[in-house]
Order: C-alpha cells, then sequence, then structure tokens
C-alpha cells in the first residue's frame, strides 16, 4: 500500500517491551489463584472436571471410543465434545498427569478429583498452553504491526500493543478463572492470522487454521474471511501468460494443504464413515436448542418478548440461525472478496465473528472471546471503539464469572486494563487524564480516524459511552446487592445480556462501516514467477 494520511497511534518514547509481557503474565497467574468453574459443585462439577475428566477418558480407552457412549465411556457425564486436537491435547496432559499423580486420572475413581497438586498442575498447563500459543503468536503480530507502522512512517509501540493485547480481561478470566484452554485455539487463530497479514504465506495460514479449527469447532466463527480471503487471492496479481494454470495451482496447494492436515488430523479417530458421522454428531448437538444459558445474542434477547420453543420447531430454528448468520455475514465477506485488502481482512474476522455469535446456533456466552480477539488485535487502528467493545464484551460474561466466584478477579483485571488503555492515551499525547477518555474531545483525539464520522457523529458516540459505562456499573451493583423476584430469578443475567447485545448490535453495524468505507487495495503481490 502507498503512504497513508493517518496519524500516529500510541506514539511514545522507546521502552522495553519485558516490563509490559511480564505483568501480562503475572496478572494471569494471580487469576488463577481464584475459583474455578464447578468447584466443590457435584454431581456434574464444572468446566474443571470436563477438562480433567477427558484426560482420564483419553489415556484410559482406545481412540476410536472417545465420541461414542461405552461402558467406559459415559458421554452423558461430560462427554468429549470439541474435534479431535483437543482430544490429543487432553492425551497428552492425562499422560503426564498419570506419571505425576495417577489418582487424578484414575478411571471412573477420579469423577470430582479436586488434589490441591493436582490444581497447580491443571492451572500450570492452561498458563504455559497460554505462553506457547497465543502470547507467542500476539508478540510476533504486534512486532509486525510496529515494522508496518514504520514503513508508513508512523510510530506505534509494540510494547503498549502486546500488552494491551495480552491484557484483554475476557480471555484471562475465562482460561485462567473460570477454566478453559481458549489460549490454544485462539492462538493458533492468531498464527493463521500472522501468516496472512504479515508473511504472506498461503499454505501455513491454511495449516493453523485447519489445526485451530480442529481444536475448537467455534473457529467456525472466523471461516468464512480466511475462506474469502485465501480464496480471493487465488485470482489475484497473475501474470498475463499462464493465468488459468497459475489460478489451479494455488488452488490445488491450499486445498491439498486443507485435506492433508484433516486427514492427518482425523485418521487415528475414524475408519468408517460412521466413525465421521458420530464425531460430528458430538460436535454439533443440534438438539440441545438454541441457548442453554442467558447469553448476549439476538435470539436470547428475542425470547424475552417470544418463545421461540413455541413458535419455531428445533430444525426450523437450525435454518432461521444459519440463514440470519449468512446473511449478517454477507456485507463483510462480500466486500472482502470484491475489495480485498488485510485491513479489511482483520475488520472482516471482527464483523462475521460478530455476526455468529449474535444469530448463530448454540452459542455460549464464552464464545464473544471470538470476536473480542480480532478487535484486540484491530485496537491500535480504532482504540476507542475498539477499547468499548472489549469493556463490554468483558462484562457480558459476569453472571457467569459471579457463578465462579471471580468477582475480583473479574474487578480488578478490568481495573488494570482500563488504567494501562488511559495510561497509553495519556503518554501518546492523546490524553490529559485517566478517565480522560470519557470526554468527547477525547473520544476524537482517541479515534483520530475521521472515516467519514464527523464531530457530531463522535459526540454521540462519547454520550453513548458514558451511559454505556453507567448502565455497566447499575447492573453489576444490581446483580450484587439486590435479589431478583421469586418469580424472575434470572431477572439481572437477562438484563445484562439484552444490554450487551444491544451494544453488540451497534459495534457490527459501526465496524461494517468501517470495512466498507477503507478503499479497495491489494496490499502486495503473490510470489510467482514471471514466464
Amino acid at each position: 500500500m502507498g503512504k497513508s494520511a493517518e496519524p500516529e497511534r500510541f506514539t511514545l518514547t522507546k521502552c522495553a517491551l519485558v516490563p509490559g509481557l511480564c505483568l501480562a503474565l503475572l496478572v494471569r497467574w494471580c487469576v488463577a489463584a481464584y475459583p474455578y468453574s464447578g468447584r466443590g459443585a457435584p454431581p456434574m462439577f464444572g468446566d474443571y472436571e470436563a477438562q480433567r475428566h477427558w484426560q482420564e477418558l483419553t489415556v484410559h480407552t482406545p481412540a476410536r471410543q472417545w465420541y461414542r457412549n461405552t461402558t467406559q465411556n459415559d458421554l452423558q457425564y461430560w462427554g468429549l465434545d470439541y474435534p479431535p486436537l483437543s482430544a490429543y491435547h487432553s492425551l497428552l496432559l492425562g499422560l503426564v498427569a498419570e506419571r505425576l499423580e495417577p489418582e487424578s486420572v484414575r478411571l471412573f475413581a477420579s469423577r470430582g478429583y479436586e488434589g490441591e497438586a493436582h490444581k497447580s498442575f491443571m492451572r500450570w498447563s492452561v498458563f504455559l498452553s497460554d505462553l506457547y500459543f497465543y502470547v507467542s503468536a500476539a508478540l510476533c503480530l504486534c512486532v509486525d504491526a510496529e515494522r508496518a507502522a514504520t514503513r508508513r512512517g508512523v510510530l506505534q509501540r509494540t510494547d503498549v500493543a502486546s500488552v494491551l493485547l495480552l491484557l484483554y480481561p475476557g480471555l484471562l478470566l475465562v482460561d485462567h478463572g473460570h477454566f478453559q484452554y481458549n489460549c490454544v485455539s485462539l492462538g493458533l487463530f492468531l498464527w493463521a492470522t500472522f501468516f496472512v497479514v504479515a508473511v504472506e504465506n498461503d499454505t501455513l495460514a491454511t495449516i493453523f487454521f485447519v489445526l485451530a479449527l480442529n481444536y475448537k469447532q467455534m473457529e467456525l466463527y472466523h471461516a468464512l474471511p480466511f475462506f474469502i480471503y485465501l480464496l480471493r487471492k487465488c485470482f489475484t496479481w497473475l501474470p498475463h501468460k499462464g493465468r488459468v494454470s497459475h489460478v489451479v495451482h494455488r488452488f490445488n496447494k491450499l486445498a491439498i494443504a486443507v485435506i492433508s492436515s484433516f486427514i492427518i488430523i482425523w485418521y487415528p479417530l475414524v475408519h468408517s464413515w460412521d466413525d465421521i458421522l458420530q464425531i460430528l454428531h458430538r460436535l454439533f448437538p443440534v438438539k440441545r436448542g438454541v441457548f442453554e444459558d442467558k447469553v448476549s445474542n439476538v435470539w436470547c434477547t428475542a425470547n424475552v418478548l417470544v418463545k421461540l420453543k413455541d413458535v419455531y420447531t428445533n430444525e426450523e430454528m437450525v435454518r432461521l440461525c444459519v440463514g440470519c448468520t449468512l446473511v449478517a455475514s454477507l456485507p463483510a465477506c462480500a466486500d472482502l472478496f470484491f475489495r480485498i485488502n488485510r485491513k479489511k481482512f482483520v475488520l472482516c474476522l471482527i464483523n462475521v465473528s460478530l455476526a455468529f455469535f449474535l444469530f448463530s446456533y448454540q452459542v455460549h456466552e464464552k464464545s464473544i472471546l471470538l470476536a473480542a480477539v480480532p478487535v484486540a488485535l484491530h485496537l491500535p487502528e480504532d482504540p476507542f471503539m475498539c477499547f468499548w467493545f472489549l469493556l463490554v464484551s468483558t462484562f457480558s460474561m459476569l453472571p457467569l464469572l459471579l457463578k465462579d466466584g471471580l468477582l475480583i478477579p473479574f474487578l480488578c483485571t478490568s481495573a488494570i486494563y482500563v488504567s494501562f488503555y488511559s495510561i497509553a492515551l495519556r503518554l501518546s499525547g492523546q490524553g490529559t487524564g485517566v478517565l480522560s477518555w470519557v470526554s468527547a474531545g477525547a473520544v476524537y483525539e482517541a479515534t483520530r480516524v475521521e472515516r467519514g464520522l464527523g464531530r457530531v457523529a463522535l459526540k454521540l458516540l462519547s454520550t453513548l459511552f458514558f451511559l454505556s459505562l453507567q448502565g455497566m456499573c447499575w447492573l453489576a451493583l444490581g446483580a450484587l446487592l439486590v435479589a431478583p423476584p421469586p418469580r424472575y430469578p434470572d431477572l439481572f443475567p437477562l438484563l445484562i445480556s439484552v444490554f450487551c447485545c444491544l451494544h453488540f448490535l451497534l459495534f457490527l453495524a459501526y465496524f461494517t462501516r468501517q470495512q466498507l468505507l477503507l478503499p479497495a487495495c491489494v496490499p502486495v503481490q503473490g510470489k510467482l514467477k514471471k514466464n
């Protein structure tokens, strides 16, 4: 791309990245000192027990039985419902756990096991997985972003961008508090993104995204942007001679990467079509219903007014969700295909993942992380709106966090994130105080994008942001201090879900508009030999 007229973003004097990285890792370990999902709550316990049980299951049963109901594998008790790569990860951890503490993965006898040594092992497993997959990818992306900004004549701080990406409270609270391994799939996703926007190696991007998808099926939220971008590049910047042959060659190379990766990952588990269908049945349990707990998407909000189960059958609801998700994703996907651009690619990831969260079937509250990570990646380009989104996305999970006893980590990680963001703005000359970003003038200076937004629109966003902060504070206080009416025990979780859903619809409209306003420009040409 040519030189842009965009202003500097987070332009500070040079300082070390190491202290910020140490802070991000320290916050992770502090969060891990608090309770986890299902602690001391029989008979099913929670996600911690699910991950431990999968270690027990994969260590002691044949691979072909991992997804089947057998005498050794009761699918009603935390049956494995993630793709094969997640099962292999559980097997690896289970083998280590069996060597360190055999009682923690003993078949049947270890259900509900909560030994102190095993808790430390489980927390370390998340911490090291996070460091190996997510943190490493985040650092590489931020370093590349700094290099790209320098080429444009803009100074962008790697340390600030990295710490803002690594300190996002939502991921810290879910993985290191609630207890999951989202850092693995999201880390693989970030590596795939790195190979798209930095290295421009489409084959490696394809392989890493297939790995992410085979760790958690929710990576389908990101599948359309990757598919469209990589497909479109097959037809981009081709030589005059041998055009068709080059298209076929590039497409075949990506197809071989996808097919071979799937075969290598799935082969140990499948020996027939029935095995494949059984795994797919476990990965996509369409009979569970459109949503379970209160989640900040359109269907949960609409269910307040119209009971969806009374209007639509389960099959009809699946078709409605698929149709609405595709319609909501269409503007971003079409724009990326016909006006391809690497910046559009990141925005398309945001828009499509938000569309999936708002409209797709069987959405969990933790799925907002799939939209939040691309937003955190985009934050240096549009600090104010991305920061607002990340606050709301963390707040949307408050009922889950309260259930797990994670109120203090929620408050502390949010305060740390707000403080670091405010300090970054102040040092970059875009703010004058810790809370300067509330004012309309500071919002104008913080965004500095003017992508079709005048001062009136920015002042409106500033007012909405202030009202949003007020709403989050009052809803949080209500959830903590006010006893709901006996007739409506889920009153506050429902209010929080509706409140956040309205925000996410606003963000979808905003980021879609920002993507459409970006110019159509192919950033680089493919590495093809001239004939």
